[in-house]
């Protein structure tokens, strides 16, 4: 029996058409049955806690835009995550997890190619209306670089983890593609433009750094009609089986 969240009073969580970048890229990269999954679990998300890795990735977002990148710091954050007294089962699964991300990239970040810019802190990244529905982003740091005729070159990266697993290249794709579409959305200054190849998908368990590809901007415009199907889908969405609302 699922148990999904609710609100009480007022709009329901179901009621909003939302999906975040990671969930919007795997629903671009997937088959129509797995899409329609992909949209239930965004309008119906579980009430139960769920194991992520918040802590892990804002640690390695800060280790790669440190001056010194020292691997040491990352499998000392994952001792100390492991060392750290858990109250609950769920706690301790929460550490380890998070340890585990940390190590695995402490192992793989001699491969990580970052483009050769300014790496600086993600900022403030809001959640953008696209045919009726809200996308929320998730930006780990920003790239700038100033150009020879000193124009100002802008991006952003996403880092993306499965344990055992590489990230597809196709849903890679998807991701950076989405970023950049997001950053020239959302980016206000005249005097910096958003860059393909400063907008990337880390596989933080592969080490492999995905750029947009050069057919970003049709891949964004499928995006965008995509979310126009996602806003149609949403009220004819059912809730998992035996789901208590």
């Amino acid at each position: 029996m699922a148990i999904v969240s609710h609100q009480g009073r007022g709009i329901k969580p179901w009621q909003v058409h939302k999906i975040t970048f990671r969930f919007l890229a795997d629903f671009m990269a997937a088959t129509s049955t797995t899409q329609r999954s992909i949209v239930r679990s965004c309008k119906f998300p579980p009430i139960a806690r769920l194991v992520q890795h918040k802590e892990a990735k804002l640690f390695i977002a800060k280790f790669i835009r440190s001056e010194n990148p020292d691997t040491t710091e990352l499998t000392e954050k994952a001792q100390e995550l492991r060392n750290r007294l858990a109250d609950n089962q769920f706690d301790r699964d929460l550490y380890d997890h998070n340890a585990d991300y940390l190590d695995r990239y402490a192992s793989v970040h001699a491969a990580v190619v970052l483009p050769k810019a300014e790496i600086l802190s993600p900022g403030l990244h809001s959640t953008i209306m696209i045919n009726g529905v809200k996308v929320s982003p998730e930006l780990h740091f920003r790239f700038q670089r100033v150009t020879k005729s000193n124009e100002i070159k802008i991006g952003a990266g996403m880092l993306r983890y499965q344990k055992g697993k590489p990230l597809s290249p196709i849903l890679a794709a998807w991701q950076s593609a989405i970023l950049l579409g997001y950053l020239n959305l959302t980016n206000s200054d005249d005097n910096q433009t958003p860059e393909g190849k400063l907008c990337v998908t880390v596989d933080a368990y592969a080490g492999t750094v995905h750029q947009a590809p050069t057919n970003a901007k049709s891949r964004f415009s499928q995006t965008e009609s995509s979310c126009e199907t996602i806003a149609e889908w949403w009220p004819n969405i059912k809730p998992p089986p035996n789901a208590i609302l």
